[in-house]
């Protein structure tokens, strides 16, 4: 069986520089639900990390079934 492609590793640099952007997430407009941009952006930024994590795991996980 052929060794699985672990370029789609390169994916996990997205959940982590996301967060990090703080200088361009720093204000408080828009608002969604009266809470400010800021705020919802990092919650955002958790369920994106959730979903690309999770990606990369289905994608490059190995198969137990030998």
């Amino acid at each position: 069986m052929a060794p699985r492609s672990r370029h789609w590793q390169w994916l996990l640099l997205l959940p982590t520089v996301a967060p990090l952007l703080t200088p361009l997430a720093n204000r408080i407009e828009p608002t969604v639900l009266g809470v400010p941009f800021f705020f919802w952006y990092q919650f955002a930024c958790a369920l994106f990390a959730i979903v690309v994590i999770s990606a990369v795991h289905l994608v490059t996980r190995e198969d137990d079934h030998e």
